[in-house]
């Protein structure tokens, strides 16, 4: 298999970059990405990926459009205010990269939905805001041994996971949030969020899915990244494996 003439001229930067080349362009554009979210987070990465040629992109999103979601969801626009994110999200995504496949599944994913859809992909990008989600997701990733990259998002500051189930080892989202972890009270619609961080934090998912995906080795897998936006600042933690992890002790 080849790159068109078309995909060599459109990619042509990364095919400068020995990291890529015409070898990795083929193989970002045979991988299969599954979005959950398409909010503050899920609005880069999905444009970021789409431009990248990853094949197909699968983009869960069961909400509508808010004009209070305008500030930082920079996948949409004023005009299709009310509309049905993942539709919406499809049809700019097509504009901008013709090339590759997308799939708008308009619905909120529940560990059923899931279990039907992780297994198609090669990676899932969790950008949802709710810890219910997040826990689904980390537990059908970790049944399926399917890489998983997180992030999150509130006021000024944010966190970035990456865990590839692939390598025993990994410790999973519930060692760090075990079952009895609470709902964070504090969210972006009661506390803000400053729109420009959720473009860091998202960029950042994408950057790695694209490591990732090419084979690159990655220096996070298994950390907690915590960025401080007031003050540009990184900070990273080595999650610990729980022994007694109800979810990833029995890998």
């Amino acid at each position: 298999m080849m790159l068109s003439d078309r995909e060599k001229k459109r990619y042509s930067r990364h095919l400068l970059l020995a990291d890529i080349g015409e070898a990795g362009q083929l193989k970002l554009s045979q991988s299969k990405v599954l979005i959950v979210g398409l909010g503050g987070l899920g609005s880069p990465v999905a444009l970021y990926l789409a431009a990248a040629g990853i094949g197909k992109l699968l983009l869960a999103d069961g909400d509508s459009l808010d004009i209070t979601n305008l500030q930082r969801q920079i996948l949409f626009d004023t005009d299709s205010a009310g509309e049905q994110k993942a539709e919406l999200a499809e049809e700019r995504l097509s504009g901008l990269n013709p090339e590759i496949e997308l799939e708008a599944i308009d619905q909120a994913l529940t560990e059923e939905d899931l279990e039907e859809y992780v297994p198609e992909v090669d990676l899932v990008l969790d950008c949802s805001d709710n810890l219910k989600t997040r826990k689904a997701v980390n537990r059908v990733c970790v049944s399926q041994g399917t890489p998983l990259l997180s992030a999150a998002a509130i006021r000024w500051e944010g966190h970035l996971m990456m865990f590839d189930f692939r390598q025993p080892e990994t410790p999973c989202y519930e060692c760090l949030y075990p079952p009895n972890a609470a709902e964070p009270v504090l969210n972006c619609s009661t506390s803000g969020v400053v729109g420009p961080l959720l473009g860091i934090l998202g960029s950042m998912q994408a950057l790695e899915a694209i490591k990732l995906l090419l084979g690159m080795k990655s220096d996070i897998n298994g950390k907690l990244m915590m960025f401080d936006g007031k003050h540009h600042q990184w900070q990273s933690f080595r999650i610990q494996k729980n022994p007694s992890c109800p979810v990833c002790n029995t890998r």
